[in-house]
């Protein structure tokens, strides 16, 4: 039963309403990750069906075998973020190269994640300090901008640049008269219908009316003013359901990824923790952090096996899902079964898509990372709590996103050290 939680909530079925909640509840979350898991696709570096395919087998193990009741597993921003900073230094983004070698990550992080769980010590990555994780999300968000920034202007700005020669870039490139206003317009466009639908949003999610929006808009557009540059789209995607996909466990690709494996499951893990953690607090409901663990690691193990990238609680998805009013896990695993069935409809449209309404979205994304009401708290909390933040959220713009994590923590433990050092001086 410990191993098996599912087990659990099976007799719930009997209480009237709670399988058509589930079911609505999956149908909207499967509306929503369609347009967010091409976003994430596309910040993690790989191609654009990579992130619908990490929202179904991942989101449905993790399910089944997760403590959380209404966490929904797939990708995520920072974990699709991470992934790009860590293996885009050793392959060209959405080359098989990387795929191969994202996917295997998936198959290490998921290893490693089943063996903290089982051994019972998983509870420990709770034990990251928050502020360590405020400050990165912050930092995240600017990545996320930076990354996208040359998408969303029109600009030809080379993917992996850092955020000084971004700035750098678009300056000299404003100066030649490189912007192409095209973009900006359907910014715009897509930013207003997101502000304008946002009050309809619980019936049809707003992200997927700005796609379907800002498709007709640049079609619009280009027909209007055949003269502009016409708008970079989305590839085809290939099928519904996920190719099987086998990691690559060879010695020198192990030792590649040695240090990306360490820092993506200390990421994916404190990401998981801290969700399940806040729902089961806001739910009254029980959490186990081994048995987290174990779920998270079977879904990726599982993933890495149907082409899906690392994956993590998501923080977007699970919002909706417990504002959808899901009740059991089954509403997570009818999501990923009901995003198979759209997808076997609408992915010929997909070519449709402009990246620069993609990247709009990202830009949403990001801007909801950086959580002013936590920055805030530890600003005023006092004592120089908010130091590891800080240290972490410029150590996520400026270095590799392992060391800033890891700079992070020991600044957090070295402050810890220094209030108390203090406070038997005054004793």
């Amino acid at each position: 039963m410990k191993q098996l939680p599912f087990l659990k909530w099976l007799p719930e079925y009997q209480n009237p309403g709670t399988v058509r909640a589930d079911l609505l509840a999956g149908l909207t979350g499967a509306i929503v990750v369609l347009p967010q898991g091409i976003a994430f696709a596309l910040l993690a570096g790989m191609p654009p069906h990579y992130g619908l395919y990490a929202a179904m087998v991942p989101c449905l193990i993790a399910a089944l075998f997760g403590s959380s009741r209404l966490m929904v597993t797939g990708p995520a921003n920072a974990i699709s973020l991470t992934t790009m900073a860590l293996i885009a230094p050793l392959a060209l983004p959405e080359s098989s190269q990387y795929v191969a070698l994202v996917l295997t990550l998936s198959f290490l992080v998921g290893a490693i994640q089943l063996i903290l769980g089982f051994s019972g010590i998983g509870k420990w990555v709770e034990k990251v300090p928050h502020s360590v994780i405020v400050g990165f999300t912050a930092g995240a968000a600017v990545l996320i901008i930076n990354s996208q920034a040359g998408t969303l202007l029109g600009m030809d700005i080379p993917r992996g640049t850092d955020v000084i020669h971004t700035l750098q870039a678009i300056a000299s490139q404003a100066l030649s008269g490189h912007v192409q206003l095209q973009s900006i317009v359907l910014v715009l466009i897509t930013l207003g219908v997101i502000r304008l639908w946002n009050p309809l949003n619980k019936y049809v999610p707003a992200m997927l009316v700005a796609v379907i929006v800002g498709a007709i808009a640049a079609a619009v557009i280009e027909f209007g003013f055949p003269h502009l540059a016409q708008f970079k789209r989305v590839s085809n995607i290939p099928g519904a359901f996920p190719p099987p996909s086998f990691p690559d466990l060879s010695p020198s690709t192990l030792q590649q990824l040695f240090g990306a494996t360490l820092i993506m499951t200390l990421l994916a893990s404190t990401e998981a923790m801290a969700i399940a953690r806040a729902i089961a607090l806001k739910t009254n409901d029980k959490f186990n952090a081994n048995q987290e663990f174990i779920g998270q690691g079977l879904a990726n193990l599982a993933g890495s096996f149907f082409s899906a990238y690392p994956s993590s609680g998501s923080f977007n998805r699970t919002g909706v899902n417990l504002a959808a009013g899901a009740k059991t896990p089954l509403s997570a695993i009818s999501a990923a079964i009901f995003l198979v069935i759209i997808l076997a409809f609408v992915s010929p449209l997909a070519k449709h898509i402009p990246y620069v309404v993609i990247a709009t979205l990202l830009l949403l994304v990001a801007w909801k990372l950086i959580d002013l009401k936590q920055i805030r708290h530890e600003i005023h909390m006092g004592k120089g709590s908010w130091i590891p933040m800080l240290v972490t959220a410029i150590g996520t713009v400026t270095i590799a996103l392992e060391w800033a994590i890891l700079l992070g923590i020991f600044s957090s433990i070295l402050m810890h050290k220094i209030l108390q050092h203090s406070k038997q001086k005054t004793k």
